[in-house]
Parts: structure tokens; sequence; C-alpha cells
């Protein structure tokens, strides 16, 4: 089994490989408009505004220079929001709503002045003024006071980002909020959509597949070519078996499989 590290490197050299003399300027296959997740303190309290009660729901959507973990196209790298990203969208006053999990009705929004957004050394921080009379407010309300909701996220564009020189961490420099959201998300559900940024969730519950769901998988990545050995012509001595396919994350995956299979 290829432990992280390893896992990690032979991205890192793949990645270098295909960048060449040209820099990589975005990960390969990150979502175009990613969603980010943290750990945060979020606080709900009851406040009168404009003569009205609501729910004054804070927290940081974000936080700067703490790394985590991604994938590509290539495999794991470490992601890094630069402090002061988000200074350029944030004086274009953004259009940006707030929403629990990233769907559902907005509960409110800059635009109507009852989502307010800030950037410090901390991070992007968020304050959002609820309608308490509606039900979906008051359930996610009761979700943070009992700590059932415990996490907050953001969705962006980037629009500058470096790799640093092996290829291992990617910083985002700056991010657009125009038409994005942000808001508390369900804690521990995986937080990125595309195929390369699901591999490292789908490596995790390898060991814990069935074994009919398991030779499934095992079989569908038997059948892709890309992954066969290269054919070799046999040398005039004794033959030698042709090298395995090195630098590439879903190997890993069918070998984990076929040990799976093995021990059924």
């Amino acid at each position: 089994m290829t432990d992280m590290a390893t896992l990690r490197a032979q991205a890192a050299a793949a990645r270098s490989t295909e960048a060449g003399t040209t820099t990589m300027a975005v990960p390969r296959d990150r979502p175009a408009e990613a969603e980010v997740r943290f750990t945060s303190q979020l606080r709900a309290k009851k406040v009168v505004r404009d003569e009205m009660e609501w729910y004054e729901v804070e927290g940081y959507a974000s936080s700067f220079e703490r790394g985590y973990e991604m994938w590509d196209a290539f495999g794991p790298y470490t992601e890094v929001v630069t402090k002061g990203a988000a200074d350029a969208t944030l004086a274009a006053d953004p259009e940006v709503v707030f929403r629990f999990n990233h769907a559902g009705t907005p509960m409110a929004s800059t635009r109507n002045g009852r989502l307010q957004l800030w950037a410090d050394d901390a991070g992007l921080g968020q304050r959002a003024w609820l309608n308490p009379k509606r039900s979906d407010v008051q359930l996610l309300v009761q979700a943070i006071e009992d700590q059932d909701v415990r996490e907050q996220s953001f969705m962006f564009r980037i629009t500058s980002g470096t790799w640093s020189p092996d290829y291992t961490e990617y910083r985002i420099n700056s991010f657009d909020l125009e038409r994005g959201d942000v808001g508390p998300v369900t804690y521990g559900a995986n937080p990125h959509t595309t195929v390369s940024a699901r591999a490292g969730e789908f490596l995790a519950s390898i060991d814990h597949l069935s074994p009919l769901v398991a030779r499934e998988a095992y079989a569908r990545l038997g059948a892709r070519s890309d992954l066969r050995p290269p054919q070799q012509a046999a040398p005039a001595t004794a033959p030698t078996p042709a090298a395995p396919v090195e630098g590439r994350s879903i190997s890993m995956v069918r070998a984990r499989l076929l040990a799976q299979l093995g021990d059924e």
C-alpha cells in the first residue's frame, strides 16, 4: 500500500513533468468555482436591527495562511489561501448570498444589506441577519446552538495563484466572490465535487467496500487500457517482467482492491 507521503511525491513529480518549462497556472481538474470549508466558531443570537428581531449569525468562512488538503488530476497537494487574497473582491462590493450547505433559498445577501463580509488577519469573516420567522432559519440556528453544525464554507473563483517550486503546495493569491455564497455546512461532508477531488475519499473507503462492490471496481479498473503495463519486446536472454506503471494513484487503488479481494 502506498503511503500518503509517497503519493504526494508521485503527484508532485507528475505535475512537474506535465508542466515542463511552463508554470502550471491552476491545479488540473480543480472545480472552477470551488467550495472550501473550515472549522469555525459559529455564533447565533437574537438581536434588534431596524426595529425588528433577527438572528445574527457570525463566524469565519475562511482562514488565511492555513493549509488544507486538495486533490487534482495527479493526486493530493496542500492548498493555502494567502492573507490579502480577498482584498480586491471585497473592494469591488460583490453580490454574495448566505446559504446552508450551498443550497436552498438564500437566507441573506449583500444586496439587501443583511450579509456583511470582511477580511482580517484571521480570514474571511461574515455576519448575517436572518429572519426568525423562517422555518429553515429556526432549524439552522438550533443546529448551531446544539453544535451539530460546526463548519463554515465559501464558494469562490480563483483569479490568481502560484505553485511551489516542487508542486506540493498551491497558493491562492486572489479570488472572486461575485455571485458566490458563504455560510454554515454540515460537518464531515466532502467539500469537493470533481472526480479528481473525490479521489482521496475513494481511497479511504476502499478497505470498507463490500466484496460485490470491490470486485466490480477491480474489474472496471482492469479494463482500463491506460493502466496496463506497456508491452516490451522480449530480450535475447531470459525474459523480464514489464515494469509496473508508476505515479498513478489509480494504480494504487487497483492494488488495494486486489488485496482486499484476496482476503475474502
